[in-house]
């Protein structure tokens, strides 16, 4: 069975990525393959990368409160892109009425501070193996 591939990235101008690089590790600790894109990603960047890597899941770490804005504008580009089948999950400290209106707006899941590792690894990995063929 193909490794679950996922994509983590830091969109926006915020500069702490210490929660992304401790869900990162964890997805790699679960067996999966992590692509680590590093600070300050654009939408565009981010999107390039999902398609060059060929992810089953893009994860987003966004502090700096423009999660909505980052979102909209990264749903809109991978529709473009041929690529809105690929779940896309995000974390960092975003208001649960705004978490909820990303939902609507497409995004898979919304983790918060202090979500448990477990969790987030159970739901990638489901999302990510469900209808798969191999």
């Amino acid at each position: 069975m193909k490794k679950v591939r996922v994509l983590i990235a830091k969109p926006g101008l915020d500069g702490h990525d210490r929660g992304a690089k401790v869900v990162a590790r964890a997805l790699r600790d679960a067996g999966m393959e992590v692509i680590y894109t590093g600070l300050r990603q654009t939408p565009e960047q981010i999107v390039a990368t999902a398609i060059q890597e060929d992810v089953d899941v893009i994860g987003l770490s966004i502090l700096s409160g423009a999660h909505m804005s980052i979102c909209k504008k990264l749903l809109n580009l991978m529709k473009e892109q041929g690529i809105q089948d690929i779940p896309v999950f995000v974390g960092g400290i975003i208001p649960s009425d705004d978490a909820k209106k990303l939902k609507t707006m497409g995004i898979r899941e919304v983790f918060g501070p202090g979500s448990p590792l477990k969790l987030i690894v159970e739901k990638i990995k489901e999302v990510a193996t469900s209808g798969r063929k191999d």
